[in-house]
This record gives structure tokens, C-alpha cells and sequence, in this order.
């Protein structure tokens, strides 16, 4: 099912709900990126897949919506390695290439509690734990 109307505007029903809180460009991205990727492969899966990933490359994920990066570029270990049978976890959308201070800033956002004494690896974790408690909201 395109994601895109006539005029290359984002149909927001046919978004997920992390997108439909999140800026008119990211919604774009998803939809223009899942739409060729459905018309290139047939495949629903692969296409939601790509589209998400397209959407990582320039934004990251904070608490229930998507936001711009400082800097666009995979956004983990998982992103720069591509391909389905990568045994490396994926982040969910959290910047992990991004600096520890950003990360620390994420993290007040979110208001993670005891993020000034965690490493850079604890802090990923913690806000895609908050991350998530925030789309079930």
C-alpha cells in the first residue's frame, strides 16, 4: 500500500505512530523510501525495513517521535554492516555513533535516572529502554 499521495506528501493513517508525532520531512523519508522499496522488491517486510532504515540514516529516535540528527550516517555497529543476517543488535533507532555527551543529553531529556555515571554503551541502553516505555504511552 503506497505510503505517499499524489502530491509526494505522506499519507499520516499509513504511518507508524513514532512517525506521526514526528517532523513532515522524517514522515516523508519513511514514506517516499518505503514506497520505492515496495515497487522495487514486492515485498511488505523488506520494504518497511528499508524505509526505517532510511529514516535512521538522518534522524534518531527520542522517546515516542523521531528527531533530526547534528550529523546524518548509520546510526549503530548494526546500520554500517547492513544485510539481513547481521548477528549484531540494532540500537532501535538510538544514535549510538553519537558522541557520549549527546547521548548524557538525550538521556536528561528523557529523564534517565543515574545517566551522569554511565558509560556510552549503558546510556544506549537506558534510552531505548525509555524509548520504548514512552511508544507504549
Amino acid at each position: 500500500m503506497p505510503k505517499t499521495t499524489k502530491s509526494g506528501a505522506a499519507k499520516k493513517d499509513e504511518l507508524p505512530g513514532t512517525l506521526k508525532r514526528s517532523s513532515a520531512k522524517a514522515q516523508r523519508t519513511f514514506a517516499k523510501a518505503h514506497d520505492a522499496a515496495a515497487e522495487q522488491y514486492g515485498s511488505e517486510e523488506r520494504a518497511h525495513r528499508v524505509a526505517f532504515a532510511a529514516v535512521k540514516h538522518s534522524y534518531e529516535k527520542v522517546g515516542d517521535h523521531w528527531e533530526a540528527k547534528d550529523e546524518k550516517g548509520p546510526s549503530d555497529k548494526r546500520a554500517e554492516r547492513g544485510g539481513l543476517n547481521n548477528p549484531v543488535p540494532s540500537a532501535e533507532g538510538v544514535d549510538a555513533n553519537a558522541s557520549k555527551k549527546h547521548l548524557q543529553d538525550v538521556a536528561r531529556r528523557l529523564d534517565v535516572r543515574g545517566r551522569s555515571t554511565m558509560t556510552k554503551a549503558e546510556l544506549v541502553e537506558a534510552i531505548k529502554k525509555q524509548n520504548r516505555r514512552a511508544q507504549k504511552r
